[in-house]
């Protein structure tokens, strides 16, 4: 393999590593975001952020998957 193509390769894993970030970074802030003004209790949220924090990837999709649905049903009470 010749230099060039090395560095082409090593860009492109860059560039690819450099996007999930990105998008890791925006599904994080969003579940924030999205816990602080739901209108679950303040213990509720607490424990949503806590749990977002300790496990970023897992609580950001759990949020969306099951959070924001018991929010929705809680605000509905």
């Amino acid at each position: 393999m010749s230099v060039a193509h090395e560095t082409t390769e090593a860009w492109i894993f860059m560039g690819v590593a450099g996007a999930a970030l990105l998008a890791f970074a925006v599904l994080f802030l969003a579940a924030l975001i999205g816990i602080l003004r739901s209108p679950l209790t303040g213990t509720m949220k607490l424990v949503w952020v806590v749990f977002a924090f300790c496990a970023p990837f897992l609580g950001s999709v759990l949020w969306f998957v099951l959070g924001r649905r018991d929010a929705a049903v809680a605000a509905g009470r």
